[in-house]
């Protein structure tokens, strides 16, 4: 699954792949939300929410729409974000990879 989001969080374009898992429809759209919002890449909150590190239980935040888990990165242009994208179906190593994929793609043709 692939969303994408304006830079407030709001889903913009989502795509269903072929044989994708049911539950990776929401949490792509989650992984680009917090990555918009946050504006930081949701795998950077991963480490950060540990039990005694300073983010810990945000991913209860906001009725659990927080992401901790990679494939969410923020689209930035001009240091700016405008965007971000979420990614869920494999792995999170997988899902990062695919989010900055599309990201490389996004770039190159502004």
């Amino acid at each position: 699954m692939l969303a994408i989001t304006d830079e407030s969080g709001q889903l913009i374009a989502f795509e269903r792949m072929d044989g994708g898992k049911v539950t990776s429809t929401t949490i792509a759209q989650d992984k680009a939300f917090t990555a918009a919002g946050a504006k930081r890449t949701t795998e950077s909150y991963g480490a950060a929410s540990q039990p005694g590190q300073p983010a810990y239980g945000i991913n209860s935040a906001i009725g659990g729409r927080l992401s901790v888990v990679a494939g969410g990165i923020p689209i930035v242009v001009d240091n700016q974000v405008v965007g971000a994208i979420g990614v869920s179906s494999g792995t999170p190593a997988q899902d990062a990879l695919c989010a900055q994929a599309g990201i490389d793609t996004f770039t190159v043709t502004l």
